[in-house]
């Protein structure tokens, strides 16, 4: 609305001024409303009840205009006051950590850890001593979902970095120690005990509950630079309901943090560090990597996790008869159905330089160079070439 200036009367600052509520916080914009309203009620009741019939026509004009013109700059001074206090209100933050699962009651789990790291399914420089074959302790947690104790493609803390080199569970722990007490976001941390064999099963018991409701550990392959296994925040739960079984594969990962390709490579730290990746039967890209299986299109799982809940009766769990945690070898048919037979290829050194020509002088003689068998095959692998060559001669440096 355009305000005509009557002569005599002085500009307002009311007459530059544009109200739009979308400047106002959301949340003050009853309250504001509110007082508007009370402003114009007051300005009218007081200002306007004085036109009368008899004033004359001129008069009525400039009254009317500077009471206008007042009630204006009335919603003027209550815009700026309501606008000055609104960037001081910040909206609540809304939540973000409502937990998806809706489950009325916790839930025990038992977790199976059955190693599958055998010499049929992984031939290639399979460690056989100082150490051989086998797992470290297991290390996890129920969590909830803003809690990632490793992820792929995303750089390893500190903790994950001791543990996938050394084995040692001491930064990790502090970790995860702290992530609980700063965002309650970890409930449990699990354990089992470690493996002495490539093929062998450790077990352990946890509970979880609604808003702790994911699991993740790590268990260290041993030997290697810095490779694990492991799960990343399995949910545990659908819905309102817990899962009766959860039955996964598992394949390798590289914590990013040391360079070896082998089992037994000395310890070279990666600098700068990498992201931790899956291993896989072409990647890394390198011959000498003991996963490298180039005839293969994948690995097969290199480990399982079996997560079973256990029933109640009663509202008294039922114990199983093992022992709560565990560590055994597999014997007999059990290993056999563990085992997948991975072909290995025979693998060769380079050739040796060619050596002497043999022969009488100025004759035709042979020359012989040789190589040796740096892996044999396995599993039907190609078989390994001729590991000597020869070649004819004239020895022409006789006397």
């Amino acid at each position: 609305m355009d305000l005509q200036r009557t002569p005599g009367c002085e500009s307002s600052p009311a007459e530059h001024i544009t109200t739009s509520t979308t400047l106002l916080s959301p949340s003050l914009h009853l309250h504001q409303l509110h007082l508007l309203s009370s402003a114009a009620s007051l300005h009218s009741s007081g200002s306007l009840s004085k036109f009368s019939p008899s004033s004359s026509p001129a008069l009525i004009t400039m009254n009317t205009t500077r009471n206008i013109l007042s009630i204006a700059a009335a919603f003027s001074h209550l815009v700026v006051i309501l606008l000055t206090l609104g960037q001081g209100v910040q909206a609540m933050p809304v939540p973000t950590d409502v937990p998806m699962c809706t489950a009325s009651e916790p839930a025990q789990y038992r977790l199976t850890f059955t190693g599958k790291w055998s010499r049929g399914a992984f031939p290639k420089q399979y460690p056989v001593y100082r150490p051989p074959a086998q797992w470290s302790n297991l290390i996890g947690l129920t969590h909830s979902t803003d809690y990632h104790m490793w992820q792929r493609n995303d750089f390893a803390s500190n903790g994950v970095r001791e543990f996938a080199e050394k084995g040692e569970a001491w930064t990790l722990m502090k970790e995860v120690e702290a992530a609980g007490e700063r965002i309650q976001s970890v409930y449990g941390i699990l354990s089992a005990p470690a493996v002495v064999g490539g093929t062998g099963q450790m077990s352990t018991e946890f509970e979880v509950f609604a808003r702790h409701s994911y699991l993740s550990f790590v268990v260290r392959i041993v030997p290697s630079p810095d490779w694990f296994v492991g799960l990343d925040s399995v949910d545990l739960c659908d819905g309102d309901q817990w899962k009766d079984n959860v039955s996964l594969e598992l394949f390798p990962y590289d914590a990013g943090t040391d360079s070896g390709f082998t089992f037994s490579s000395p310890n070279y730290e990666t600098i700068p560090q990498d992201k931790i990746i899956q291993i896989t039967s072409s990647f890394p890209s390198h011959p000498a990597n003991s996963f490298y299986y180039p005839r293969v299109k994948h690995l097969p799982p290199i480990a399982k996790v079996t997560l079973t809940k256990i029933k109640k009766n009663n509202q008294i769990i039922s114990l199983p008869e093992l022992p709560t945690e565990t560590n055994q070898l597999l014997t007999g048919n059990e290993i056999e159905e563990a085992l997948i037979n991975t072909p290995l290829d025979c693998e060769v050194s380079v050739w040796s330089p060619w050596g002497l020509c043999k022969g009488k002088c100025g004759e035709a003689g042979v020359q012989h160079r040789t190589r040796y068998i740096r892996m044999h095959p396995a599993n039907n692998g190609a078989p390994c070439p001729l590991l000597e060559g020869e070649r004819k001669c004239i020895q022409d440096n006789c006397l």
